[in-house]
């Protein structure tokens, strides 16, 4: 017989890691096992994202400013939550992970950037950080095999740079 411990108190869970990592599963797995509330990541509702992937450069910005309300919007929620909640992916790694990484690439210019880090840093003070913080890692070829088997039309033609540049900065 397994026993399944129980988690009393009101505990925020975010699971991190680079696209393919596992994450949708993780909280999945976790939320059915501990019976606890998952919040997911809104890839399907965001207008950019397929656009981003086609043209990083143009829609790079107008993406992570989507990223970046949403999830500002979905951590609020979840703070209202009277249970345990997970979180697949935060506004912290948006921010901290994506944004980062695409201003790197210079593909969110200086100027841009500077309002997103602006705006993001005055979000995350009104924000209560996760208790836990659960990183995946993967090597890149097992992100590409994973992200191939999901099927998602719009990510069939993410760079493989681009998935080593997210790894190195998580």
């Amino acid at each position: 017989m397994v026993v399944k411990p129980e988690i009393k108190k009101k505990r925020f869970i975010a699971v991190a890691g680079n696209m393919g990592a596992g994450k949708t599963e993780l909280v999945g797995f976790l939320c059915k096992w501990y019976g606890l509330k998952p919040f997911f990541e809104p890839n399907d509702g965001n207008p950019y994202l397929e656009d981003f992937y086609r043209d990083m450069k143009s829609f790079a910005f107008k993406s992570q400013i989507y990223f970046l309300t949403h999830k500002f919007r979905l951590h609020r929620e979840l703070e209202n939550e009277p249970g345990t909640v997970v979180q697949d992916r935060t506004i912290y790694e948006d921010a901290e992970i994506f944004a980062r990484n695409l201003h790197l690439q210079r593909l969110i210019d200086k100027r841009d950037f500077a309002t997103y880090w602006e705006l993001y840093r005055t979000m995350s003070t009104a924000l209560r950080p996760p208790d836990l913080m659960i990183q995946l890692r993967c090597p890149v070829r097992t992100l590409v095999k994973r992200i191939e088997k999901r099927g998602r039309a719009m990510e069939k033609n993410v760079p493989i740079d681009y998935l080593r540049k997210l790894n190195k900065l998580y």
